[in-house]
């Protein structure tokens, strides 16, 4: 089937968001975070010690470096787990969701860009930027999960949520690709490694702005609300957006299976995003390998999770979007359990794990992705997407903490990787327990042939 032109403009957000997402929060921000802190707190460790002495987190949080990371995506998730709801209720009111999609991309881009002045004992600046880009990022995918209800029927939903994340992969990819080569060949170019990195966060924020151009004026004649006739909104009046999320919060309980959904997603996407944002840090500081190897361990599932979203879109279009996520999730628990074993400084096996990682990262946030977007009552769709992305962000939080807390408790990595398995059992079952054409119909929606 083809895309239509607003379906391939929207593409285009995965493509330029995912350049953020893959080179600086996943590859380098916490590495590079973690060697400002430690600079910072024991300027004169030796190469291969771990800095005991602590440093102040926003001023008033003592940490160790090592967990300065972890615990900045905590305190992002945590505010974004609040503000992205109220967010949510603003969309939907507004006649151009194209605007706030800008807004929020352009605002998260220049505080990405502003990571370029990252430098010498910067890294409190480095914490806030951020928090900021993060908190900016959150608030945009709201608008953009939002559009995918008005831009494609029920049957296209898997499928075009699939393109969209492999199209971001292969976006992130290739930034990451040419961020690679930079950082390997510094010399060459007359750079200092710090230098080279600096370029390499420099990119990803200019590569975020610029591509974000196509999709907020490629849906500038977006339908007001998803296709099909909007349900009504029980209590809500002209009140403001406090009154409709209030009442949104009230309105839930109509829709048990929605909540249910919300709660698998909030564990088990939970897992997914903490062993992403933080394997750099496992490979690094457990495995003992280099930033330019993680980043080549990177790039390789970057390209395989392409083909992954794609696999998983055409195995739902046959299993169902539900079995496919299922089975998705066994694989993941697979991935954190070898992890576990994995020698340190061996780089094949970081290749093997990432290429396992990048075969179901893809399908199963996609394909979540578009379970949700069936659940969703119709003209509501920023306001239940931002649930979804509150629910993202709201154990966000968990995972890192957990994550964080394991690390100052053992100084390892491995036991702080293996902790989250709880996250995907829990998800796991009780995502087994949604009913999705109950769902379906209670949100009035139309039933997809295969679910």
């Amino acid at each position: 089937m083809k895309s239509t032109r607003q379906q391939r403009a929207w593409y285009w957000y995965d493509w330029a968001n995912s350049a953020f997402i893959t080179t600086t929060s996943t590859v380098i921000m916490g590495p590079y975070l973690t060697a400002l802190a430690t600079q910072a707190a024991c300027p004169d460790l030796a190469s291969g010690e771990v800095c005991g002495a602590p440093v102040q987190l926003l001023g008033f949080l003592p940490v160790l470096p090592g967990a300065v990371a972890p615990f900045v995506v905590t305190v992002a998730t945590l505010v974004s787990a609040v503000l992205l709801v109220l967010i949510g209720a603003v969309v939907d009111r507004s006649p151009a969701p194209h605007r706030w999609l800008g807004g929020f991309a352009w605002s998260g881009a220049a505080a990405a860009t502003a990571m370029f002045w990252l430098q010498g004992d910067t890294w409190a600046l480095g914490a806030w930027l951020l928090v900021i880009a993060s908190l900016c990022a959150g608030a945009s995918f709201v608008v953009y999960d939002s559009i995918l209800c008005r831009i494609a029927t029920p049957d296209e939903r898997d499928r075009i949520s699939s393109r969209g994340w492999a199209f971001g992969y292969l976006g992130g990819g290739l930034l990451l690709a040419l961020n690679l080569v930079l950082m390997s060949s510094y010399e060459s170019f007359g750079l200092t490694y710090t230098l080279a990195i600096r370029l390499s966060l420099l990119s990803a924020g200019l590569w975020w702005a610029g591509f974000s151009f196509i999709p907020v004026f490629g849906l500038r004649r977006l339908p007001r609300a998803g296709l099909g006739e909007p349900v009504a909104r029980p209590g809500v009046t002209a009140a403001g957006p406090f009154a409709q999320l209030a009442a949104t919060f009230a309105g839930l309980r109509q829709f048990p299976n929605t909540g249910l959904f919300l709660v698998a997603y909030l564990f088990f996407n939970d897992g997914i995003q903490t062993v992403i944002s933080q394997s750099s840090l496992f490979a690094t500081g457990e495995l003992g390998l280099s930033t330019s190897q993680v980043m080549t361990a990177f790039l390789l599932t970057q390209f395989v999770a392409f083909g992954g979203a794609l696999l998983f879109g055409r195995l739902a279009g046959r299993l169902g979007a539900k079995r496919t996520v299922l089975l998705g999730l066994v694989m993941w628990l697979l991935v954190v359990v070898v992890a576990f074993f994995l020698p340190p400084g061996v780089f094949g096996w970081l290749l093997v794990l990432g290429s396992a990682i990048g075969l179901v990262m893809g399908g199963t946030q996609a394909l979540s992705r578009s379970m949700y977007s069936q659940l969703v009552p119709k003209g509501r769709e920023a306001e239940y997407f931002s649930f979804y992305q509150a629910m993202e962000r709201g154990t966000s939080w968990l995972g890192t903490l957990t994550f964080g807390l394991v690390f100052q408790a053992t100084q390892s990595y491995r036991f702080a990787l293996v902790a989250l398995v709880a996250f995907f059992v829990i998800g796991g079952l009780l995502l087994t327990r949604v009913n999705m054409r109950q769902g379906i119909l209670d949100a009035g929606n139309e039933l997809p042939r295969v679910m």
